[in-house]
């Protein structure tokens, strides 16, 4: 009656958190927006890891790949949002399609 989860599951997990960060990031117009679905690819790309880790081989490499993501994410969001200040700063705006030019 009760199927265990398997890889596949964790596969479709995956992919519907790519597909959302991915049209996330090809949508929104505000900075916010876009980061915030750059973050849900990263996750995406994390489960895989972890799954591919416990089905695989099972040892702790996707473990150890999921914590540098992690680390990578948290860079990426310091970084991003330092960079939507400044553009907040200069234009008064974080829509992306009101950039027309990078030069201060």
């Amino acid at each position: 009656m009760f199927e265990t989860v398997g890889l596949q599951h964790f596969l479709v997990v995956g992919l519907a958190l790519f597909c959302a960060g991915l049209y996330c990031v090809l949508t929104r117009r505000n900075a916010i927006g876009v980061l915030m679905g750059v973050e849900l690819i990263l996750n995406a790309a994390n489960v895989n890891y972890i799954a591919f880790s416990r089905f695989g081989s099972g040892n702790y490499d996707g473990q150890v790949f999921a914590i540098f993501v992690i680390m990578l994410a948290a860079a990426e969001a310091a970084i991003g949002l330092a960079i939507v200040l400044g553009i907040y700063r200069r234009f008064r705006s974080i829509d992306v399609s009101e950039m027309q030019s990078l030069h201060w």
